[in-house]
């Protein structure tokens, strides 16, 4: 029986929500410390970022590091996708329990990097989220395509090719333990 992605998100789920809570804040530091020295070193200055869940993971420090020298934006939740917004307090708990920062009636088009929380991946490195497809709608629409890094607490990956062709894909994955590049976005974007 081959593996669908309702049930691949299922038993990622259950992995992250079972996980150790104990290294959590171990898992985050070591999480954050990479995340912060991939993006230093890509030297780009506007960044998506999400507010974290309580069981993503949780990169708040990355982000108060970067919002002193960089253009920090996070989602927005408009219908069934969301739209960018620059990132400011106080934050409001919104639907689903998501914390947001306040509208903005900027309109912003083009982000460098793009670090989005996933459930798990698939043999291609397409992202398995909550099921929502809020994420694929939203980089449907953008022009230009970020560098795309995906975070997750726990590993959790299949060699099984179970996304569709609009699931996105990542250039890197970085997790506490565990980072996979994409290298056939990476030998595709060295031949142009």
């Amino acid at each position: 029986m081959s593996l669908s992605k309702t049930i691949f998100r299922r038993n990622c789920l259950k992995k992250i929500k079972n996980s150790s809570k104990i290294n959590n804040i171990y898992k985050n530091s070591k999480l954050n410390s990479k995340l912060l020295d991939k993006i230093l070193g890509l030297k780009k200055k506007k960044i998506l970022l999400f507010i974290p869940l309580p069981f993503e993971a949780n990169i708040t420090k990355t982000m108060n590091k970067l919002r002193k020298k960089h253009d920090i934006f996070v989602p927005f939740m408009e219908g069934e996708s969301f739209k960018m917004v620059p990132f400011r307090l106080p934050l409001r708990k919104k639907k689903f329990g998501i914390y947001e920062a306040g509208n903005s009636l900027r309109e912003i088009k083009n982000i460098d990097i793009a670090v989005v929380p996933i459930v798990g991946m698939d043999g291609k490195l397409q992202r398995v989220g909550f099921g929502k497809g809020m994420y694929d709608r939203f980089f449907a629409r953008l022009k230009k395509r970020p560098y795309i890094i995906f975070v997750q607490t726990e590993f959790c990956q299949t060699k099984e090719f179970i996304c569709d062709d609009y699931d996105i894909t990542c250039d890197l994955l970085i997790t506490p333990h565990v980072q996979v590049e994409n290298k056939y976005l990476t030998r595709a974007k060295n031949r142009k």
